[in-house]
Order: C-alpha cells, then sequence, then structure tokens
C-alpha cells in the first residue's frame, strides 16, 4: 500500500502531513523517486528516541539500562525446561555433563552456558541381525536374508545360518549421559557388539547343540558378552533380550542335514526303548537275586538253628549220662526200642512155656485196636447224590 494512499483528505501519511514515509521523509518530486539518506533517518530516529524518553541523555542512559534488564529478565527464564514422562533430561554446563534430570519442571543456565538434552529412557530399541523386514506394497511384510551376516563357523568347524533379533534400551542411572557422549553411533555400535559376540559364542560350540537344544544357553552367553562389552566401553546401553529368530544349517547342505537329524531321531528313540526294556528287566532280576538271597538266608540260619538245637540236647544227654551212666544207658535203650518197634507188630514168646513143651507163643492185644472205630459213611443211592 503507497504512503499517499493512507489517512484522508490531502494523503498525509501516519507521521505527519504530506507524501512522507514512515521515518518523515518523502519523494523527492523531481528527478523521479530516489532512496532515502541513511543519515538523515538515523537522526530521525533518534530525534523520535529522545521526545519518547524524556530528559535527554540521562534518559537514554536509563532506557538503555532496561533494555538490558529486560533481556536478562528473558535470557534467564529461557533455563527453565520441561522433560517429559518416560524421558530424562541431561544438563549440561559448557558442554560438559553436570546431572540428570527427571521427568517434570526443571532449570538451568540458559544458552549458551547450560543446555539439556532429552533421552527416551523407556523405549525398547530392536535390531535384527542377519534378516532384514522388508515392508511391500504388493506382498506385504517380508523378510530377507543377509548372508554376510548370518553364516558363522561353529566349533568343529561347520558353517551355519543364524538369525537373531537384540532389543536394547538406555539405562536409568547414569546412562543417559554415557549414551550421549561417549558412543558416537549407537544402533552401529550395538549392531557390531551382537555380531561380534554371537559369533565368538558359535565358535565356541559344535553345530549339533546349536541346531538342537541349546538355544537358551545360546542366547544368555550372548546376553552377558554383549553387556559386558558395552559396560566395557561406557555406553549406558542395556540389553533386554537376544531372541534367535532361525538357526539353520546353509542352504545348500539343509537337506543332508535333515537327513542326519532323522537317523539321530532314530537313535534317540532305540535308545529310549532299549533304556525303557532294561529299566523293566534289571529291577525284576534284581528282586529274584534278593529273593534267592533272602531264601538262602533263611535255609542256613534254619539249619544252624537245628544244629545248634541237636548240640545242645546231646549236651544235655551228655550230662545226664554222666551223673547216671547205667540209668541213662538204658533209658536211651528203651527209648530206641521203643522208637523202632512202636509201629509194628509184635510177637511175644515166652521162653520158660516153650522149654516145657509148650507154644511159648503169649496172644498180644494192642490197645490200638480196641479203640471205636469212626462210623464209615453209608453209600446213597445214585439218584439222592444227583439231587
Amino acid at each position: 500500500m503507497p504512503w499517499s494512499n493512507q489517512g484522508g483528505g490531502g494523503g498525509g501519511g501516519p507521521w505527519g502531513s504530506g507524501p512522507k514515509g514512515p521515518w518523515g521523509s518523502g519523494p523527492q518530486s523531481s528527478g523521479g523517486a530516489q532512496p532515502p539518506d541513511l543519515e538523515d533517518l538515523l537522526r530521525r530516529s533518534q530525534d523520535k528516541l529522545k521526545t519518547v524518553l524524556p530528559g535527554g541523555s540521562f534518559g537514554g542512559k536509563i532506557g538503555v539500562v532496561a533494555a538490558l534488564i529486560v533481556a536478562l529478565f528473558l535470557w534467564g527464564i529461557s533455563g527453565f525446561f520441561v522433560v517429559q514422562p518416560g524421558e530424562l533430561g541431561v544438563v549440561m554446563r559448557f558442554g560438559k555433563y553436570v546431572r540428570d534430570a527427571p521427568a517434570g519442571w526443571g532449570y538451568t543456565w540458559p544458552y549458551p552456558v547450560g543446555a539439556v538434552q532429552k533421552v527416551n529412557i523407556e523405549r525398547i530399541n530392536r535390531i535384527d541381525i542377519g534378516m532384514r523386514v522388508v515392508d511391500d506394497a504388493r506382498r506385504g511384510t517380508t523378510t530377507r536374508d543377509v548372508p554376510e551376516e548370518s553364516l558363522m563357523l561353529t566349533g568343529d568347524e561347520n558353517i551355519v545360518d543364524v538369525d537373531f533379533a537384540v532389543l536394547w534400551k538406555v539405562k536409568t542411572d547414569g546412562g543417559a549421559g554415557q549414551y550421549l557422549f561417549n558412543i558416537q553411533f549407537p544402533e552401529g555400535t550395538v549392531k557390531a557388539v551382537a555380531e561380534s559376540a554371537m559369533r565368538e559364542v558359535i565358535g565356541r560350540s559344535n553345530i549339533q547343540p546349536i541346531l538342537t537344544g541349546a538355544r537358551q544357553n545360546i542366547e544368555n552367553a550372548v546376553h552377558e558378552l554383549m553387556q559386558k562389552t558395552l559396560d566395557e566401553y561406557q555406553s549406558g546401553i542395556l540389553i533386554t533380550q537376544v531372541q534367535l529368530q532361525k538357526v539353520d544349517p546353509p542352504q545348500q547342505v539343509i537337506d543332508a542335514f535333515r537327513d542326519v537329524q532323522a537317523a539321530r531321531a532314530d537313535l534317540e528313540r532305540l535308545q529310549n526303548e532299549a533304556q525303557t526294556y532294561a529299566n523293566r528287566v534289571v529291577p525284576e532280576a534284581r528282586g529274584r537275586a534278593a529273593q534267592i538271597l533272602q531264601n538262602a538266608e533263611a535255609y542256613r540260619e534254619q539249619t544252624v538253628a537245628e544244629a545248634t538245637g541237636q548240640t545242645a540236647r546231646f549236651n544235655q544227654v551228655y550230662q545226664e549220662y554222666s551223673k547216671a551212666p547205667e540209668v541213662t544207658r538204658q533209658r536211651l535203650y528203651l527209648e530206641t526200642m521203643e522208637r523202632l518197634l512202636g509201629g509194628t507188630e509184635k510177637i511175644i514168646l515166652d521162653a520158660g512155656a516153650a522149654a516145657g513143651g509148650g507154644q511159648g507163643v503169649i496172644p498180644y492185644l494192642s490197645l490200638d485196636q480196641n479203640r471205636p472205630r469212626a462210623a464209615q459213611p453209608q453209600p446213597q443211592p445214585q439218584a439222592q447224590q444227583r439231587r
């Protein structure tokens, strides 16, 4: 908008009558439009400032002091800062780490004396090694293998293809300052340390445990080695988890490895069956052996006890015999004859009767024959038996 169009009537500008600019100088009527004189502009500005600040030169000093105070005040309040939840503020003074600032309001020396950098300490970062996740508009999310990162040499000189992921975050206790100032590329550092640690652990292991049941041990070993290395770097990074995504032989020999795995599975199955049979047969054999030993022990105890009893009986008989040999001899004779002749038929001969011309045979009636015999059951008719 031209200055001549502002105002009313004669077209005077806001700084006075006539076609004048904002600094009081108007365009020259002759010779066309010419640029304003700088010295004249400065002089007119000083005059205007003096009219605003009364008191002449002393008033000008007061204005400068007031301006400085306002500037210092604005510079001082610029030192306030806010740290959001989940973040940690790193307070610096002349570029040197001073302290950590928790979430909330804080204050430090304004720039350029002090500065604050904020670090997210709750975000979990993920780095994939040996693979890359690619977003395709047509195929969706796909995984691309990176063999220069995944192919590793085992301790028994085999090659294995290992894809894994590392989850990490910034430490909360003094880790933000180390994270900002001790390492230049955090993600690259974590990736290099992870690949080096995995190659070292794989290089100490054989391929068979790696492909079968040692996944958890490998993850723990890599986690421990990475954390130890990053702590030596004073990186302020905390490794939260190491996840093995794929552990396979190289693609060129994977079929042969699958055949070997099938053969090993059959071997383990047969070994388990044999162990099951052994666990069933061996306890039975041990039980039978224990039974035989117990029977032999019982027979020995019985035999020894019988022999001991017979020996004690013989000793008692001998003691009685030593006291009265004739009586004992007669008693033993009678007991022996009673034992031998007790169950036989007997015929008694009288020597005196035989000498006198008689038969000498004395009738002997056994007392057992005088005992009443038990009634024999009468046979019943066949029809009653059937009933």
